[in-house]
């Protein structure tokens, strides 16, 4: 947070300038940069607009806390106010969400969302926003977890009247989600009276909710156990439930003897070690176990959250990202599953994180650090950016440092590309990953190969597929510029050009554009078909048919693949990037594309002389194979 002070206080800095510039300083050295006017204007008027109303209330005592941070989330809540409530003698916890919109409207037939003039685009109801606030705050915070009743929220639109926003009130209203305005001031009072004593001081109130635990609640984990267990289709077969037994066992062991230690699981595409994250969740929740899963791809975050928790959106918070833990507490957890950990950062800070927290602690530490039992699966050959470190030498450093034990489970056996151990050792040999050179590829009953001789033909036979009832995704090496994102009603930018065949990209941003679907969700959504996707998207999904387009970063020359770094487009690239780095990450790449398909794979390579080079390999039989 910003700033916490007692109302009384806080009132006396906005009379006397003070307040801007305090919350000023104090956001410039979390964050490293000066606020936006958005929020400046806020400051200067809506806070005071909210001590006043609080200290005419009686209730100068009661601690305010500004800019408050959600746990384990990027979200702050405008203000959260502590006290004691009068009846019960507990402490009591308003979360306020501040406006200083004048008049909103619902956005078309979904009272969720509303229309402001301020905005080009709707923007979620202030109601929902802060009942969203409390139930989260409820969901990981130690203090009220228990205490749910403790929590309550409203929205205080200080400049609109009742008339300017009475449809906001479509939405159902209840303890945690009101709304009050310039108008109705009289009755907001009257709420924070209800609610808060004027008789005694919040500070011991905001202690509490300060010292909390951040962890998940009994209540949310159970939620979380029924939503798996319905959604659970998985039967874990031999390495699987070893290393799903091997977890629950150091979870066992752990709480009986104040014991920690590593677990690495580790295995190729397809080998399941995303089915056992979410199987490990399950359990854990049904035995009370406070866990959480966590993945360094916002695609394959966003795609967790959908899968186990599309029917109850509070279980979706159970889904974080590996840098969501630079502040966390040692040990907060009992078990943090970080499911594709080979994208595992050397460390969590990024341009927009505050100097405050610019710690230099890799990565891998925070997420040691933050659980008794930290589970990592990984697959080394995903490795496809600069920093990237998820290696299984990394994490046993870094427990070895810590004095912890580190146990590894290989998984072998794989269901991605129809089960084929054949198709993975071919791809992994093609791409020199493995020693021994590339060997031609025997059909198997599992998998399908294929070679194109034109992107037409394989976007062509990829569309049969599809009207067969197949889902397809064509994908490419990063060896074309991407454009901007267009704005709506635009068509998308055909920047993957090869010769007078031209696609787009798949969409970067959280919103569909012109039919294509957002960023996270390109993979999944059939819409997705049309873009080409990069390693980005489609790493740590599957689809039925592969199309991948390997680019001029990688070619056969005589007798073995070359890297191009020149030809790569990939702005993770630097100057400094040693070439024994690119070579190996652009190689992962293509390993990562060629391992997606779950039927079959078609590949189509620019460059002649590499077809050639893959139709050797693959076989010549083109009119058996195209059909």
């Amino acid at each position: 947070m910003l700033l916490r002070e007692s109302a009384r206080t806080v009132a006396v800095m906005a009379h006397d300038g003070s307040l801007y510039h305090r919350l000023t300083e104090q956001f410039v050295h979390m964050h490293g940069y000066r606020p936006g006017p958005s929020e400046a204007r806020s400051w200067e008027r809506s806070i005071p607009a909210l001590v006043e109303a609080l200290n005419d209330a009686g209730l100068g005592g009661v601690e305010v806390m500004l800019e408050y941070a959600l746990p384990l989330n990027s979200k702050r809540a405008d203000a959260v106010l502590a006290g004691v409530h009068p009846s019960t003698g507990e402490p009591s916890y308003v979360i306020v969400e501040l406006k200083q919109w004048s008049q909103a409207a619902p956005y078309e037939d979904d009272p969720a969302l509303c229309q402001v003039d301020a905005y080009a685009h709707p923007v979620l109801n202030p109601i929902e926003q802060v009942r969203r606030y409390c139930d989260y705050l409820v969901n990981f915070n130690g203090a009220v977890a228990e205490h749910p009743e403790r929590v309550s929220g409203v929205a205080y639109l200080h400049n609109a009247t009742e008339f300017g926003v009475s449809g906001l009130r479509e939405v159902e209203l209840d303890d945690r989600g009101q709304l009050f305005t310039a108008e109705s001031r009289g009755a907001f009072i009257e709420h924070l009276r209800a609610r808060l004593s004027d008789k005694h001081p919040g500070a011991r109130a905001a202690d509490e909710l300060q010292a909390a635990k951040t962890v998940p609640s009994r209540q949310l984990m159970a939620v979380a156990a029924q939503e798996v267990r319905e959604r659970e289709q998985f039967v874990l077969l031999d390495e699987q439930q070893v290393a799903y037994r091997m977890v629950l066992n150091a979870v066992r062991k752990a709480k009986r003897s104040d014991h920690k230690e590593v677990v690495v699981v580790t295995g190729g595409p397809g080998t399941g070690k995303s089915v056992i994250a979410l199987s490990l969740l399950g359990e854990l929740y049904r035995e009370g176990v406070p866990a959480l899963h966590a993945t360094g791809s916002q695609s394959f975050t966003k795609t967790m959250r959908k899968v186990a928790g599309a029917r109850k959106r509070e279980v979706q918070d159970l889904f974080k990202y590996f840098n969501s833990f630079m502040t966390t507490e040692k040990n907060t957890l009992d078990v943090v599953i970080c499911d594709e950990a080979h994208r595992i950062r050397e460390t969590s800070a990024n341009r927009y994180t505050s100097a405050a927290h610019r710690t230099g602690k890799p990565q891998i530490d925070e997420l040691i650090d933050v659980a008794r039992v930290p589970v990592f699966l990984l697959d080394e050959h995903q490795v496809v950016r600069p920093g990237e470190m998820g290696t299984v030498a990394e994490i046993k450093a870094a427990a070895a440092r810590k004095g912890l034990a580190c146990r590894v489970v290989p998984l072998d056996s794989q269901f991605r590309c129809g089960g084929s151990d054949t198709y993975l050792r071919w791809v992994v040999r093609l791409l020199g990953l493995e020693p021994g050179g590339s060997v031609a590829w025997e059909p198997d009953d599992r998998m399908r190969l294929l070679v194109a001789d034109t992107p037409q033909e394989m976007e062509a036979f990829l569309e049969e597929r599809r009207a067969q009832g197949y889902g397809a995704r064509m994908s490419a090496g990063y060896c074309w510029p991407w454009s901007p994102e267009p704005k709506p009603g635009e068509p998308l930018p055909p920047d993957v050009v090869i010769g007078d065949w031209t696609r787009p990209w798949n969409l970067r941003g959280e919103r569909a554009v012109s039919g294509a679907p957002p960023s996270a969700l390109w993979a999944t959504d059939p819409a997705g078909f049309g873009q080409i996707g990069c390693v980005y998207t489609a790493q740590g999904f599957e689809y039925d048919w592969s199309g991948v387009i390997i680019g001029p970063d990688l070619v056969w020359r005589e007798d073995r693949w070359v890297t191009d770094r020149t030809k790569s487009k990939d702005p993770v690239f630097r100057k400094s990037t040693p070439d024994a780095d690119v070579d190996r990450l652009i190689r992962n790449t293509y390993k990562v594309l060629l391992t997606r398909g779950m039927v079959g794979t078609i590949v189509y390579s620019t460059d002649s002389e590499t077809r050639r080079k893959l139709r050797e390999l693959v076989g010549t039989d083109r009119s058996a194979a195209l059909v």
